[in-house]
């Protein structure tokens, strides 16, 4: 049964306008889920109140699939691959949905290498776009795809036929080439202190034991804001990048979903 749908998740937008949001993107959304751990980012109070992140799948309304991580510890997580699972999910007051890269059947295959881009200000969604050019160049004749964060960075995916041991390495390197060749731009440095006014390629999100946020999930920032596929040459006008549950309803009506080739394009990785 849902419960409290007038309460507000963020001002302005409740939780029935989420789950309202959720139902309409599940066709596009779900694809990017299916048999994949899901970790849950829950505020059930709102992104005013407490949140956090949720790996142990809570009873009762999805399917679970146990990981045994890197300390030995074993972790049940939902599998969200269904419009009632998800509505289930989004009633916790489950704001993000935070899914592995790779599929549980198969988790030391990852359906895509990830490069998150970080800003550390005075840098912001500019320098983003900036580093989001650079990679795609460096990674032709790869295709890749990007969107935003839906908070304030990109997300650099491309899809591979490759294991963590390939797409890890890889990543690991041209991220410390970058910011060898543009030191004023970019990190690969995870360190706060090194990353004032550069943008940090998160190059470790290529690994088995991390989640990314899912194309077309709500983030818990300030406003509602969506985690969306964009074109290239979007990257243009930064300031046009912010988009809102309305925004992002519009252009999947208008566009279908911009990041399904994600799902269905294997490249292999060049030696």
């Amino acid at each position: 049964m849902l419960k409290n749908l007038e309460k507000p998740l963020w001002p302005g937008f409740t939780k029935g306008e989420m789950i309202a949001y959720y139902r309409e993107v599940a066709p596009v959304l779900l694809p990017h889920l299916a048999g994949r751990a899901v970790t849950l980012a829950r505020f059930p109070d709102g992104v005013d109140g407490p949140g956090w992140y949720q790996s142990n799948c809570p009873a009762g309304g999805a399917r679970t699939v146990s990981i045994t991580g890197p300390s030995g510890k074993t972790v049940r997580y939902c599998l969200i691959e269904d419009e009632e699972a998800l509505v289930w999910a989004a009633n916790l007051g489950s704001i993000e949905l935070h899914p592995f890269l790779a599929r549980a059947d198969a988790p030391d295959r990852p359906l895509a290498l990830v490069f998150d881009l970080d800003p550390g200000p005075p840098a912001g969604l500019m320098a983003c776009c900036e580093v989001a050019r650079l990679l795609r160049e460096r990674l032709s004749p790869l295709q890749s795809f990007v969107k935003t964060s839906g908070a304030k960075g990109l997300h650099v995916y491309v899809p591979v036929e490759a294991t963590y041991a390939q797409t890890r390495p890889l990543a690991r390197a041209l991220a410390a080439r970058l910011a060898e060749e543009l030191p004023a731009l970019v990190t690969d440095k995870p360190h706060k202190a090194q990353r004032a006014g550069k943008v940090f390629i998160d190059w470790g999100q290529n690994d088995p034991n991390r989640s990314t946020i899912a194309p077309w999930s709500l983030r818990a920032t300030r406003a509602p804001l969506v985690s969306m596929p964009l074109r290239w040459e979007e990257l243009s006008q930064p300031r046009a990048l912010a988009f809102t549950p309305q925004r992002a309803l519009e252009r999947l009506r208008r566009e279908g979903d911009l990041f399904r080739p994600v799902l269905e394009l294997r490249q292999p990785l060049p030696p």
